[in-house]
């Protein structure tokens, strides 16, 4: 039995220029342990979808199901879902600045999570395990720190108190939305390293939302695709990687940005995601799409299964062989699956700290 199962998850928000139709019918699950990456552009409904599994889609109206240990967290009252919410299912937001309350000590805030979940631990146990959680994600003297302000952390070390808090109650998924975009590169790769840590660890599943398939490459188990609220594509990563069958999951390799690609110019996805309110007739990636045929400007492609791949599931009309990746992109993908540019950071990380200072070399 998977930990996370949601069927069918549909969310929409009436407005006055029309409904919004944010998540359309989307399917997929979450074993312990493991890592699902939900990627696509900004607007493809991500997070919508996980704010939804933890009630914070306040004035949407949802249908389907979403079953997490036997309970449906879809229709679970207030009261019920705060019992959930930071003890099963934690959370971490994109910007630790705005989601860290700028007028408490860090350490007051890990401590109050701990205390509203168990009434039983004093506020004097509560400060040493804030202390022991901020020192285990690596923030530096974490006995001095914890009586920090927000603004006092850099923003990795804000991000590592805000992982610090999603771990303080050893939730069973955490849900990682965009965790990494606001860091460099090499603050991205600690981080990334740190959730993989805490993760085998406590064998914690992690659901991660990103629009960088480096990421995803590092590490995912599995791969959720979303365009237009719906789901484009679901496979494990390597298929993903190595057999992409939708043509905007082909787009999306072709435009990974790589430092060694021989043409300078990226190859973007033409066009633009329509409008959740006025959706086109039948697949709703058709205007963008260059492999378009007929029956896509009338007929909307379910989620089936891609030839005798298994798991693989692709939401096109399209034959298995028919969407290729070009040889740029090509190349550019199995560097991005043998090792993530967040990977090379973490290396380049590792190589100036074990540098002598006194040769005062640049690494690059």
């Amino acid at each position: 039995m998977s930990l996370l199962e949601v069927t069918d998850l549909r969310v929409s928000f009436p407005t006055a220029d029309g409904v919004v139709q944010a998540v359309r019918g989307v399917s997929f699950s979450v074993e312990r342990g493991q890592t699902l990456g939900i990627v696509g552009e900004s607007g493809s409904g991500k997070t919508v979808l996980t704010q939804t599994l933890l009630g914070l889609t306040p004035g949407g109206q949802i249908s389907g199901s979403a079953m997490f240990e036997g309970k449906n967290l879809v229709g679970l009252s207030p009261r019920a879902m705060q019992r959930i919410r930071g003890k099963e299912i934690s959370v971490i937001f994109q910007d630790p600045l705005t989601s860290l309350h700028p007028l408490y000590k860090v350490g007051w805030q890990i401590c109050e999570m701990i205390r509203s979940h168990d009434k039983s631990v004093t506020k004097k146990q509560a400060i040493e395990r804030a202390v022991e959680l901020l020192g285990h994600v690596g923030i530096p003297r974490p006995r001095e720190r914890v009586n920090d302000y927000p603004h006092q952390f850099s923003g990795g070390m804000r991000q590592r108190a805000m992982i610090a808090m999603a771990i303080s109650l050893s939730p069973k998924l955490i849900i990682a939305d965009e965790p990494t975009t606001a860091l460099d590169a090499t603050v991205q790769a600690q981080i990334l390293e740190l959730l993989l840590r805490l993760q085998q660890e406590s064998d914690t599943a992690l659901l991660m939302i990103t629009h960088d398939l480096g990421v995803v490459a590092d590490i995912a188990d599995n791969v959720l695709v979303m365009y237009a609220g719906r789901a484009a594509e679901k496979a494990s990563k390597r298929d993903i990687f190595y057999q992409p069958h939708h043509p905007y999951t082909k787009g999306l390799l072709e435009s990974i940005p790589h430092s060694s690609a021989s043409n300078d110019r990226l190859k973007p996805i033409t066009g633009q995601p329509p409008s959740l309110i006025t959706l086109p007739p039948g697949c709703a990636f058709h205007p963008r799409c260059a492999y378009v045929m007929d029956r896509c400007l009338v007929e909307q492609p379910n989620l089936i299964p891609v030839a005798d791949a298994g798991e693989h599931k692709s939401a096109c009309f399209l034959p298995t062989a028919a969407v290729g990746l070009t040889e740029e992109a090509e190349d550019l993908r199995k560097q991005t699956v043998e090792m993530g540019r967040h990977a090379q950071a973490v290396k380049v990380a590792e190589a100036i700290a074990a540098a002598p200072e006194s040769e005062g070399s640049v690494i690059a």
